[in-house]
């Protein structure tokens, strides 16, 4: 259970630049902060690793929960299986449907909401933006409403769901975590877990927008364009 004063959140943390953002946001706000990511099976860890690093050095609780055990029931993804070709394109729901992890969101939000409850914190924070709702109908402001009012009467004690960039793309919440001093070199978003990041992705790929329409370099390093991938 949470000792401290401070009222207690659990912050859903990828290690990519959103939840990164959330959970710095969450900080700032004073909040006692516990992260929580899950192995449920992606292709690569390296996301994983960059947060186990990122609240090691914080001092932030920090929890890794294995679901890999669920793999077979959510493997319909080019994310979770490794044998499906990764799409290299824009964000679009033509051309990345194959990269939805089916229910992926309400598994891990339940989750959250479940160790909110366990250890008295009465908020969940998760990355949804507004850059992902062309294409995951579990990062859409409907979807988010109808679980907040779910977690508001599913135990005892009611749960927030905070998604604070809901409508928000991801150019203006680099903006407000660039505002904030944060370093996204401390962040992976590259579906390919490799040395270097793709580059060509739909995760790399919106990621470059977001750094170029504020007007900076991406601090992360990228393959060279004329070098061909290898897969994960």
């Amino acid at each position: 259970m949470s000792q401290s004063s401070a009222p207690a959140t659990v912050v859903i943390y990828s290690g990519g630049m959103d939840s990164y953002t959330v959970l710095h946001r969450a900080l700032r706000e004073g909040r006692e902060v516990h992260a929580l990511s899950f192995d449920y099976g992606q292709r690569h860890s390296r996301e994983l690793e960059v947060a186990r690093e990122v609240c090691r050095n914080l001092g932030v609780p920090h929890q890794v929960v294995d679901i890999t055990a669920i793999h077979g029931l959510i493997d319909a993804s080019a994310l979770t299986d490794a044998s499906r070709e990764l799409p290299d394109a824009d964000y679009a729901e033509d051309n990345l449907k194959d990269t939805v992890v089916p229910n992926r969101n309400m598994i891990l939000l339940s989750l959250a909401i479940a160790k909110a409850v366990n250890i008295g914190a009465d908020r969940v924070d998760y990355g949804a933006h507004g850059g992902d709702h062309v294409l995951y109908p579990d990062c859409r402001p409907e979807f988010v409403e109808a679980m907040n009012a779910v977690a508001g009467i599913a135990n005892f004690e009611p749960v927030t769901l905070h998604a604070p960039y809901l409508r928000a793309g991801k150019n203006e919440i680099l903006a407000e975590g660039l505002a904030m001093g944060l370093d996204y070199a401390r962040t992976w978003t590259c579906y390919r877990g490799e040395a270097l990041a793709c580059g060509r992705c739909g995760s790399c790929r919106e990621r470059l927008e977001a750094f170029a329409a504020n007007g900076i370099e991406d601090p992360i390093a990228y393959r060279p364009a004329d070098e061909e991938a290898g897969h994960v």
